[in-house]
């Protein structure tokens, strides 16, 4: 198979595994074992670090009138913002470039290169939020290139890690690595703690309503 939207490449895993270029008998397993990893790093931090490499519409529950918390999108070419007026799904209102801010700023975060995520208003509209038939609705219409422009160097190396241990956990299908003194040694079924550790400054936090 091929890896699909993966943070690591083939080669990289194998260099880790200490698997020679020539060795490609496992390069199936390891494509996927790579596949597995990078959605897994997805569904930890509730972000996508690939990037779409056309304009694609979603919708968006604005925060207030002022900001909207968005996906993350890697580029300002390409972005379209709408608004619902009467919530009947026709997004009449095209907002300006100067009506909105893009953030966060400079595209950075706390020192880190971050893709936008966070709209602001700044101009001439706010954004609606309640319909008094129906309450809260997404009423926010994001027409923009989701994702990240490359793949940061910690997320490249947390999939390097746990593609590594999904690969090499195919050598204990029971859950038993081995056995010691004190009987038989375990795998953990949690994270690896270096590849947490190295994506945990781009973990978004969602709040449950």
């Amino acid at each position: 198979m091929t890896i699909t939207n993966g943070y690591a490449t083939r080669a990289e895993v194998k260099a880790a595994l200490r698997i020679g270029t020539a060795d490609t008998a496992d390069d199936s397993l390891i494509d996927s074992a790579t596949e597995a990893a990078s959605r897994l790093i997805d569904g930890y931090c509730n972000r996508q670090f690939w990037a779409y490499s056309s304009a694609t519409v979603r919708v968006y529950q604005a925060n207030n009138e002022y900001v909207c918390d968005i996906d993350d999108i890697y580029t300002t070419t390409g972005f379209i913002l709408k608004t619902s007026s009467f919530a009947d799904g026709n997004f009449d209102v095209t907002w300006a470039s100067t009506d909105v801010q893009l953030e966060p700023l400079n595209g950075f975060l706390d020192g880190i290169e971050w893709s936008f995520n966070k709209l602001r208003a700044v101009g001439d509209y706010l954004f609606p939020t309640v319909n008094a038939n129906y309450g809260e609705q997404a009423l926010v219409q994001v027409t923009a290139k989701y994702g990240w422009a490359s793949v940061p160097s910690p997320v490249k190396q947390a999939c390097i890690i746990q593609a590594s241990r999904l690969f090499k956990r195919l050598d204990s299908p029971l859950g038993v690595a081995g056995f010691g003194d004190l009987g038989a040694i375990r795998v953990s079924r949690f994270l690896d703690p270096d590849m947490a550790q190295l994506v945990e400054p781009y973990r978004r936090m969602r709040m449950i309503a």
